[in-house]
């Protein structure tokens, strides 16, 4: 089981660098999500392809038409919370703030109930597991913020089920839908989104996609735009990370999904028996 998923963000979004941190950066910066969106939009239609959409509500708030022409093409609206903050650095009362403004944004833009998270950076954590419980009280039912390995934003090392599972905080339970990994050597590889997407050859994804019995993905705007700037004041690693592979992106992506079968979460969810999925206690 593939799942297709995209978290709808600027190209400026860049998460632990202070030029690209809050909107007051972001205004400096033109903007690209039009022509990014539409690039992706043309090759999903080509390929008749479902995914589900991640959407900020700072997108939703700026451009609606985007959110619309989303629900207008079928498919899913998921928050990717509102202003692109990770969710280990915020207070509960700030992430709850987040959280219910990215959710009422995209229901009143989209006029659809909104029941799906992913954190930014993939940032709830062991240390913010208290965030499942905000999810839920604004109707989150499924979440996939989990990063099941070691990670610079966050991840979640004893969350030992990189597969569907029941994540239960107190008295709550969420669906998750945790990002996947291929082992290699005894260690978690991740290979089917962003920057690690782009890093591998083409031979290597197609491998560890065929041995996977779940994946999912997560890919960007900005993962398929060759001519975008380079921002200033990346580190070197940094910029390893947010700009490896650009130019060829593209061709490997209508590849992925020419040679495997990708659906959405609302597909994904029919085919689990979530009566029979792990249950992970955090908190």
């Amino acid at each position: 089981m593939n799942i297709l998923t995209f978290d709808i963000e600027e190209w400026f979004h860049i998460l632990d660098n202070e030029t690209t941190k809050t909107s007051n950066e972001w205004s400096l910066y033109e903007s690209r999500i039009h022509m990014n969106m539409n690039r992706i939009l043309h090759v999903l239609k080509e390929h008749k392809q479902k995914a589900t959409f991640f959407c900020l509500g700072w997108i939703a708030r700026k451009y609606p038409e985007i959110i619309r022409e989303l629900v207008n093409e079928g498919y899913e609206i998921g928050s990717h919370g509102d202003m692109h903050q990770l969710a280990y650095e915020q207070t509960p009362d700030e992430f709850r703030k987040d959280v219910e403004k990215s959710i009422k944004t995209l229901e009143d833009v989209s006029g659809q109930k909104i029941k799906y998270y992913r954190a930014p950076g993939f940032s709830i954590k062991e240390e913010n597991a208290w965030a499942f419980k905000v999810l839920a009280e604004y109707g989150i039912e499924v979440d996939c913020s989990v990063f099941p390995a070691p990670r610079a934003h966050g991840g979640f090392p004893s969350y030992s089920s990189p597969v569907p599972s029941l994540v239960s905080y107190e008295n709550v339970q969420l669906k998750e839908l945790p990002i996947s990994y291929a082992t290699v050597l005894g260690r978690p590889v991740i290979f089917s989104g962003g920057g690690y997407f782009r890093l591998f050859p083409y031979a290597l994804t197609k491998r560890y996609t065929a041995a996977s019995a779940y994946l999912m993905s997560y890919l960007h705007p900005r993962d398929f735009d060759a001519t975008q700037p380079m921002i200033a004041g990346l580190s070197l690693s940094k910029k390893f990370k947010s700009y490896v592979g650009i130019p060829g992106a593209m061709e490997k992506f209508e590849r992925w999904i020419s040679e495997f079968g990708f659906i959405d979460i609302r597909g994904a969810l029919d085919r689990i028996d979530w009566n029979h999925v792990p249950v992970v206690r955090v908190g």
